[in-house]
């Protein structure tokens, strides 16, 4: 267990120890974000993504400019679905590599991107079906593999049929994607699984020994969700002036997808906030804490998607450069309001950060 999640665990340990909710309101918020949030957001996502690849194999078999656009289109809806969901990193999501099966992602070394142009130069038919797609490289089988051979170079040939093996590839990767995607959904439905496990800690549990582990594991989205879209998504290619930015380590900037992306991350979390009613852990006391998190997710959601367009573009522009740079503003302020304010009202010490590290 890391120092993080101690500290977490201590905090919400002195909560259930000191308030009225002790028995069944930390329960019922874990049973919420089960059904209110993650169970719809993994079948929006696998829905996305079946609809994605009926698109993908519609351009295989009669390519035009129309059938290119409406795959792309199909692309960024489940590229959106994936985002929103995206936080939470524990449970099916882990089994199997599938998270970095959907998303290998960040690539400093350009590993995705050497492996997927060689498929593509080589025409590797072992890369151009589901069944074998999944035993190659992580990182040549999901939304980034999937994001070159939509955008990438060259990629305008698959609206005729001189690129047959490219469309073909596609509709593998988009076909793994909607497989995982099935997995994933059903790992949360499946009866006495991981969410039962979640759901019902205890003494017997392998994973969470009693009610504070279980809400420990809810409190972290937050924490490590907003440092993951604040200083990994963002701070991977927002410099500290104008000159240090790099551009091309935004993720889904060939598909111009970068700041949707991260704003359905903050509305995936918003989401989960509030469906879960993770609130009514506080005290009647502190609710202005409930709200002020309400508001700044609102506030960061409406900043990113002020922000549109080719991320070289938006950088260029100094005024929806200062955006992203106000977008990373508003996240340390969320930031700041769970890992020291609610993490303080649960019994944490003054000062205490999330992003302090393990």
């Amino acid at each position: 267990m890391t120092i993080r999640k101690i500290l977490l665990s201590l905090a919400v340990s002195a909560l259930l120890a000191n308030t009225a909710v002790a028995d069944e309101q930390p329960a019922k918020v874990i049973e919420q974000a089960i059904n209110s949030f993650i169970r719809p957001s993994y079948a929006e996502l696998h829905d996305k993504a079946s609809g994605l690849t009926g698109r993908m194999n519609e351009l295989c078999a009669a390519p035009s400019s129309e059938r290119l656009d409406a795959a792309r289109q199909g692309f960024a809806e489940a590229a959106g679905a994936f985002s929103r969901v995206e936080i939470i990193r524990f449970g099916p999501i882990t089994e199997n590599n599938r998270m970095e099966r959907l998303l290998f992602w960040p690539d400093r070394k350009g590993t995705g991107l050497k492996q997927v142009q060689k498929i593509l130069s080589e025409q590797d038919e072992t890369a151009a079906n589901v069944d074998d797609l999944f035993n190659k490289s992580v990182a040549s089988q999901g939304f980034g593999a999937l994001e070159y051979v939509l955008f990438g170079t060259d990629s305008d040939g698959l609206s005729n049929k001189d690129d047959a093996f490219r469309c073909t590839y596609g509709a593998a990767i988009a076909g793994n994607i909607e497989r995982i995607s099935g997995d994933v959904s059903a790992g949360w439905n499946r009866r006495d699984g991981f969410a039962t496990q979640w759901s019902k800690p205890g003494p017997d549990n392998a994973i969470y020994r009693d009610d504070r582990e279980a809400i420990t594991e809810l409190l972290e989205v937050f924490v490590n969700g907003l440092e993951l879209v604040r200083d990994v998504r963002v701070g991977g290619f927002l410099g500290s002036e104008a000159a240090a930015d790099k551009p091309k380590q935004a993720l889904y900037w060939r598909s111009r997808q970068t700041t949707a992306s991260f704003a359905n991350n903050i509305t995936g979390m918003k989401a989960l906030f509030d469906r879960s009613g993770f609130g009514s852990l506080v005290s009647p006391d502190s609710q202005w804490l409930v709200q002020s998190i309400r508001f700044e997710f609102n506030n960061a959601i409406q900043t990113a998607r002020s922000v549109t367009g080719p991320i070289e573009d938006i950088l260029k522009d100094e005024q929806t450069r200062s955006k992203l740079a106000y977008f990373q503003i508003v996240t340390s302020s969320l930031s700041e309001l769970f890992g020291t304010r609610i993490a303080g009202e649960l019994g944490l010490t003054a000062g205490f950060s999330s992003l302090d590290g393990d």
